[in-house]
């Protein structure tokens, strides 16, 4: 709080904060008279900080904050204080765990592997660090940063808002845009593993290929190959997986791909050594990586051609390859804490988000929208896409989606796709693809399309969660064969006879209209970390999430997005997984998340003692 002048948060400066339809209101919705005399006020305030000398800014009191959060939020919901106050991270970081080892369960040995070290993995590696555990993070790269490693195509960037994309105990106020390219978050990811102190904790070049409960210790054994081949066989009391859900690469089995005479890559194994100049490029695709890639390389190539399955729809973002503007730098480089105020007013309009809009209505007759809402957002894309192709009929009748918006991705659009798509050189083919030849891609009218080089922008395996770690639990029971390709978990993060085992971004935490991945792999870091304490205060060595809730929450998951566009609508997406549930997308607003996942339930859970567990365990022999 740089001033303590409530003036500036007075009652009739509050902005309305509008529902987002298919764009978001500027300055939430304040009318332009209300802007004006909000901006004379605050640049008074700033005018009088500066002539004080810039003191340093007193931590406010927990009212204080309250009745700054009130002001933003709407009255019937102020029960969202509890999970702002995490994300604002004012006056201290809420999220860290109150307790440690050494308080609770001095001189016992209890360890943690964590596997990957990309966004989840450092954020749980952070945090148990915090609580003074004992963990290694296991790295298959060379480097942290999980997708924003490994994707480095052309034009590769974040589709949701900056500020909201990043940690909560690691707020960066010095963002260059709103939607940062790759190379800026991995070099952000890169800087917290360092500044939190867990870079020493990371063993790099290190991949789990299999791990295995040892019933009578209660312990994982982690079966580990590094780079050059050498296999190490490592004990943990708790595994925390951080493998995403985005890194296993989905690269289409088309017939006569052996016979391409030409080059074939996808889009999350970039080739540094791709050169596309003058070359006759095939993109397959239509997904987030496809409108990143075209754009980027549409000016060195000689001939573009686009194959298409369906259409995206499209969010209008003017801004989205924009530089934050001067004006706004200034600010979040001289006023302190207004970084984190601003990513606090990004994380607020997530919260709900565009979830309204993608509600399923049972008295809305459509044949393509599912709700009122949903229809709204429709025809204000739809508006878009009428716009930019007004002069290509042909275009606009094969960009026009036949499913509601929100069954899939929905991609952010400042008008370069539709540039590209009417450039000379660039065609957009939406007839199946039939098979290769050694000259290019047949479709299945019987036309060959000559290319050089195929781009497979085709996604990832993200339904095959925890793939291909071999898994097995109490009892030898296979995780992958138990799953039988639909994989669940209560809460997205424990799974009956896997006990100590915990997942970030597991079954049904994807938000995939409001939020961001980061708030809820924070939420499941949490979590677990409740989840240890209750082990090392109660002296118990292992908890086994119990059949009852688990049911119990997957009915709950199921019927809930059942009530949204993507759990109804039959288009193709990795929302969904090869049984056709919807098997990745949380379906509630973050405050739900934030309040299941806030408190550690022991009733959920049988406890296990060594005493409890069988001598031998057949699967380790296995091991």
């Amino acid at each position: 709080m740089l001033t303590r002048d409530f003036d500036l948060i007075a009652e009739e400066l509050k902005p309305p904060t509008p529902s987002m339809i298919s764009t978001i209101a500027p300055h939430g919705g304040m009318s332009e008279d209300v802007l004006a005399k909000a901006r004379e006020r605050a640049v008074r305030a700033i005018i009088r900080y500066r002539d004080a000398g810039c003191p340093e800014p007193v931590n406010p009191s927990v009212d204080e904050l309250d009745r700054v959060m009130r002001f933003i939020i709407k009255p019937e919901q102020t029960g969202c204080i509890p999970l702002l106050r995490h994300e604002l991270n004012i006056p201290h970081d809420v999220g860290a765990p109150d307790w440690s080892q050494d308080e609770i369960a001095p001189g016992t040995s209890f360890t943690v592997a964590v596997i990957g070290a990309g966004v989840s993995g450092i954020a749980a590696a952070y945090r148990l660090q915090q609580a003074g555990l004992d963990y290694t993070v296991f790295e298959k790269n060379k480097e942290v940063g999980g997708v924003w490693w490994e994707n480095t195509y052309p034009g590769c960037r974040l589709d949701t808002p900056n500020y909201a994309y990043s940690l909560s105990f690691a707020q960066k106020s010095d963002w260059p845009q709103q939607f940062s390219c790759q190379s800026e978050i991995q070099k952000y990811l890169s800087r917290v593993s360092a500044e939190g102190g867990v870079r020493p904790r990371i063993r790099f070049g290190a991949e789990v290929i299999s791990m295995v409960f040892d019933e009578p210790s209660a312990q994982w054994v982690l079966t580990v190959r590094a780079g050059d081949g050498h296999i190490d066989v490592m004990r943990f009391n708790a595994v925390i997986t951080a493998v995403g859900i985005l890194n296993r690469p989905s690269i289409p089995d088309f017939k006569g791909m052996d016979q391409f005479k030409g080059r074939i890559v996808h889009s999350a194994a970039w080739p540094k050594d791709l050169d596309l100049r003058e070359q006759r490029v095939a993109l397959i695709g239509t997904g987030a990586s496809a409108f990143q890639i075209g754009p980027a390389i549409v000016d060195q190539v000689k001939s573009l051609t686009v194959f298409q399955r369906n259409p995206p729809w499209m969010l209008p973002t003017p801004n989205y390859h924009d530089d934050i503007k001067p004006g706004m730098m200034w600010l979040l480089k001289h006023i302190p804490y207004y970084g984190r105020w601003y990513r606090f007013w990004q994380f607020w309009i997530a919260v709900e988000g565009r979830l309204p809009l993608v509600e399923v209505e049972p008295d809305w007759d459509h044949p393509i929208s599912v709700g009122r809402a949903n229809e709204q957002l429709r025809q204000e894309c739809m508006a878009a896409l009428e716009r930019q192709f007004q002069h290509r009929p042909d275009l606009l009748a094969k960009m026009t989606p036949n499913y509601p918006p929100g069954a899939k991705r929905m991609l952010r659009d400042n008008g370069v796709w539709g540039a590209m798509l009417q450039r000379d050189h660039v065609q957009l083919v939406s007839e199946p693809i039939s098979h290769l030849t050694a000259d290019g891609i047949t479709t299945q009218d019987g036309q060959l399309h000559g290319v050089d080089v195929i781009i497979c922008a085709t996604g990832f395996k993200a339904s095959d969660f925890l793939h291909p770690i071999r898994i097995v639990g109490r009892n030898g029971r296979d995780l992958h064969a138990w799953w039988q390709g639909d994989c669940r978990a209560y809460l997205g993060i424990t799974v009956p006879g896997f006990p100590n085992l915990f997942m970030t971004g597991g079954p049904n935490t994807a938000v995939v209209v409001n939020g961001s991945a980061i708030f809820s792999s924070e939420c499941q870091v949490e979590y677990s970390l409740k989840a240890i304490k209750y082990l090392l205060e109660n002296q118990i060595a292992a908890i086994d999430c119990r059949m009852e809730p688990f049911d119990r929450y997957n009915q709950y998951i199921d019927k809930g997005n059942l009530t949204k566009a993507w759990g109804v609508a039959r288009t193709n997406s990795w929302y969904k997984n090869s049984k056709g549930r919807a098997s990745q997308t949380w379906p509630f607003g973050l405050l739900d998340y934030w309040e299941i996942t806030s408190r550690f339930n022991s009733n959920d859970y049988e406890k296990l003692t060594t005493a409890d567990l069988p001598e031998k365990n057949s699967a380790m022999c296995e091991a």
